[in-house]
């Protein structure tokens, strides 16, 4: 994809992200977040990692396969959103306790659940958006 091509990506796959991934957040974060917080989250944390992955790395890892780029960026991301999610709402008590390990799950969910979103959408030729 061209740097263009990958910017029009960008406009179209960050709102397709956050609708799949906020719903999962709402759910799923553990109960000591607000729902303000979690629809925050959902937009937040795909705004700090999804520019990344979508102008970034495919830039930098364009002489590899596409199954290393997807295992680099879709490790990122949830990894980079979860230290995000904890540096902003981690408390000290909540260290090792079930509250946070929910919440890491919920990132790692929601971030899987667009991954395959977009390989959906892969399959089917982004809806001719590249054509």
């Amino acid at each position: 994809m061209s740097p263009s091509d990958l910017w029009r990506f960008l406009l179209i796959g960050y709102p397709f992200t956050i609708l799949i991934e906020t719903p999962i957040l709402l759910i799923c974060l553990s109960k000591r977040h607000s729902i303000k917080r979690r629809l925050f989250a959902g937009v937040w944390l795909t705004a700090c990692t999804y520019p990344i992955v979508v102008l970034v790395m495919p830039l930098m890892l364009a002489n590899v396969s596409r199954a290393i780029y997807l295992a680099v960026a879709e490790t990122f991301a949830p990894v980079a959103e979860c230290i995000l999610f904890w540096l902003a709402y981690g408390k000290a008590e909540e260290l090792g306790k079930r509250s946070m390990w929910q919440d890491f799950a919920a990132i790692i969910l929601a971030n899987l659940a667009s991954f395959v979103g977009g390989e959906v959408i892969t399959v089917y030729g982004w809806f001719g958006l590249f054509s």
